[in-house]
């Protein structure tokens, strides 16, 4: 047992550190030498504790960079879906380097907190085209203040939706109807037009068309921004944003 203990020190960080591919045949061994690499494998860990975080950072890189290699195709298959519908707003700069694509819900707390920074972000660039994509998911509420908009954007155009995007974005109350006539009027649209097309075929297929969309680049959640050719999920603060930016910016070059 004296010479086996190394033997079993050696297997069994290479147990933890490698590929499935690679992985220990365990049936390979006899029942007693099963149960003898089992019992050190046990105490080595014990002792070394720091194996099992290399290991799981390992994993981790690897889920990662898998994840991202997935973002990748998908955002490049779904690249005309992303930047050319015509029924999604777009605003900064049409002919800019980098696109935002922003996946949104008017009642998503982080939503909100992000709509100035990346308000800010483009206007402080100058450089970017920015894409709202309308992405209802956290109840009726949601979907009536996306359809909404969207009625908004059909009946008085991409001027119009973005002033009752923006308002949408801070309302405070629930969307009930005085509050989205008032939001209406004030973005220059005709209430009741707005009102009597937020049931339509046509605004229902622009949420359809975002919600498949969505599950073709994986997207559960709101915010979730594509940067170009990479995919951020959930709420960033703006210096980390521009950093994004840059480095995707970087990749042009």
């Amino acid at each position: 047992m004296p010479l086996l203990r190394p033997i079993l020190r050696a297997l069994a960080i290479a147990l933890c550190l490698a590929s499935p591919a690679a992985a220990l045949d365990l049936q390979a061994m006899t029942p007693e030498e099963r149960a003898a690499f089992r019992a050190e494998v046990r105490a080595y860990l014990i002792e070394n504790p720091e194996v099992l975080m290399e290991a799981i950072g390992v994993l981790e890189d690897r889920e990662r960079n898998a994840q991202a290699e997935a973002d990748l195709a998908a955002l490049r298959d779904n690249r005309a879906a992303l930047l050319g519908n015509p029924a999604s707003w777009s605003g900064g700069n049409p002919a800019g380097d980098i696109a935002v694509v922003e996946f949104v819900d008017y009642r998503c707390g982080y939503c909100r907190r992000a709509h100035d920074e990346v308000a800010e972000l483009i206007a402080s660039d100058g450089n970017l085209r920015l894409v709202l994509k309308e992405f209802p998911i956290l109840g009726p509420e949601s979907l009536t203040s996306s359809r909404f908009a969207i009625a908004v954007m059909q009946t008085a155009g991409p001027e119009a939706y973005k002033k009752a995007h923006d308002a949408l974005i801070a309302l405070a109350g629930p969307p009930a109807p005085p509050a989205l006539r008032r939001i209406a009027d004030a973005a220059g649209a005709d209430p009741e037009a707005v009102m009597a097309r937020m049931d339509a075929p046509e605004v229902t297929a622009v949420i359809e068309a975002n919600h498949a969309l969505a599950r073709r680049l994986g997207i559960n959640g709101t915010p979730t921004f594509v940067i170009h050719e990479t995919m951020v999920r959930g709420y960033v603060p703006l210096p980390a944003m521009r950093q994004i930016v840059e480095g995707q910016r970087a990749k042009l070059r």
